[in-house]
């Protein structure tokens, strides 16, 4: 399993796909075995995430640097040394660790998880080298319309996507209309290629964690939880409708608490939160363990989501922590997009355009006085029951067994290292 957002990372969700498919597939039959990248190549670090990794799990974590950090001056660099991405050099540490692995153990899968690009250029290399059936896993679409947004860089991802999807045995996606585009930008491959493997949240993390039972104190707590961007998850039309609100006398810091937990940069956060005036409500929060976050998504009275036209194709991780917190959901999203699809197929109501400041405030005045009233929809019991991790994990360990039944030019058993 090649795959670079693994613990210790902490700026990417996207750690707890391959942590537990890792920590489910033996329920299966399968024993997995992860390349992931030194932790010196990632910006963030949550170590406490470490306790999360079955003691059975072998991990190895090879060379790689972030070109940003490691080859640049003052956060400058060379785009050709950031190509295919930032951390193109754990192509260099991953290949030689691998064909070792390959030897020792014999696997019978090689199974890589994009973003990051480099993942799938390994997947591919090792494939090429060995023969060994591959499944390649699209978190997000690689190529979409803006980005990436470098000419090079895009065509580089633009060879390595198609080789990736032309070469891997499955290509397993989040959501069916990133599929979708990908059977129409592919039509020439079989649609038995594509599959779907959507997100979902681990019962295990949750743990203990029950919801807090101390008598409410009239404020009523919002939060988002995750990173925040200034292109498709940008929160500044959300801060400007608080503040009309405010201004219009419907919320104040005695009523309303909101808390952005883990944007990022949390400085150009704060900027925006004291450019809108409405520091007193808002708190821009630092990154905490992951299992705090959920005990603090499980306290929340309302949970958000910022998904805008960009990610269209994409469902954000947490929306199935959210389901499993049992808690009301306000929206920030395309209505045309495929979490608003998912939010309302749950029979959530309260969505409303990211970029559209009255709208907003109109459907979080609604949203507050729901949650007020205990009148606001939550995830049925049979929704959370399908949208665990052990579930989709069953799913991924299918379509192994479909993968390694497939012929792959070797001899698996004998784990011949073929010519590219």
């Amino acid at each position: 399993m090649i795959a670079f957002h693994f613990p210790p990372q902490a700026a990417s969700s996207g750690i707890q796909r391959t942590l537990n498919f890792s920590k489910h597939l033996g329920k299966h039959g399968w024993e997995p075995i992860v390349i992931s990248a030194h932790p010196r190549a990632y910006d963030a670090q949550n170590p406490s995430q470490l306790a999360s990794i079955p003691p059975e799990l072998q991990v190895r974590r090879v060379f790689a640097l972030d070109a940003k950090h490691h080859l640049g001056v003052k956060g400058r660099y060379s785009e050709l040394l950031a190509l295919p991405d930032r951390w193109g050099t754990w192509w260099l540490g991953a290949v030689p660790a691998a064909l070792s692995l390959v030897r020792k153990h014999r696997p019978q899968v090689i199974w890589s998880t994009f973003p990051i690009a480099t993942a799938h250029l390994i997947g591919l290399t090792l494939h090429r080298l060995t023969g060994l059936p591959w499944i390649a896993d699209f978190r997000d679409p690689m190529l979409q319309p803006a980005y990436p947004a470098s000419g090079l860089q895009r065509r580089i991802w633009g060879w390595i996507e198609r080789q990736t999807i032309q070469r891997c045995h499955t290509a397993v996606f989040t959501t069916h209309s990133a599929m979708q585009v990908y059977r129409a930008r592919f039509p020439e491959v079989a649609a038995d290629k594509f599959a779907v493997i959507e997100n979902g949240y681990d019962e295990e993390s949750f743990g203990q964690a029950k919801p807090d039972t101390a008598q409410p104190s009239g404020r009523l707590t919002l939060v988002h939880s995750g990173v925040l961007y200034q292109t498709g998850r940008d929160p500044s039309r959300f801060l400007q409708a608080i503040a009309d609100l405010k201004q219009q006398g419907k919320v104040d810091a005695g009523a309303l608490r909101v808390i952005l937990r883990a944007p990022g940069d949390m400085d150009r956060m704060e900027a925006l939160v004291r450019e809108s005036g409405v520091e007193d409500i808002v708190e821009v929060a630092a990154s905490v363990p992951y299992r705090e976050a959920l005990q603090e998504m499980l306290n929340a009275d309302g949970l958000l989501i910022f998904q805008g036209t960009q990610f269209n194709n994409q469902i954000p991780a947490k929306v199935y922590e959210y389901f499993r917190a049992r808690k009301p959901i306000l929206a920030l999203v395309d209505p045309a997009g495929e979490t608003a699809q998912v939010l309302r197929a749950a029979g959530f109501a309260s969505l409303a355009a990211m970029d559209d400041r009255a709208q907003i405030a109109a459907v979080l005045d609604g949203f507050v006085g729901q949650v007020r009233s205990g009148q606001a929809h939550v995830a049925s019991e049979a929704l959370i029951a399908s949208s665990s991790r052990v579930g989709r994990t069953r799913e991924l360990a299918s379509v192994f067994e479909r993968t390694s039944a497939k012929p792959s030019g070797v001899l698996v058993s004998d784990v011949e290292i073929n010519k590219p």
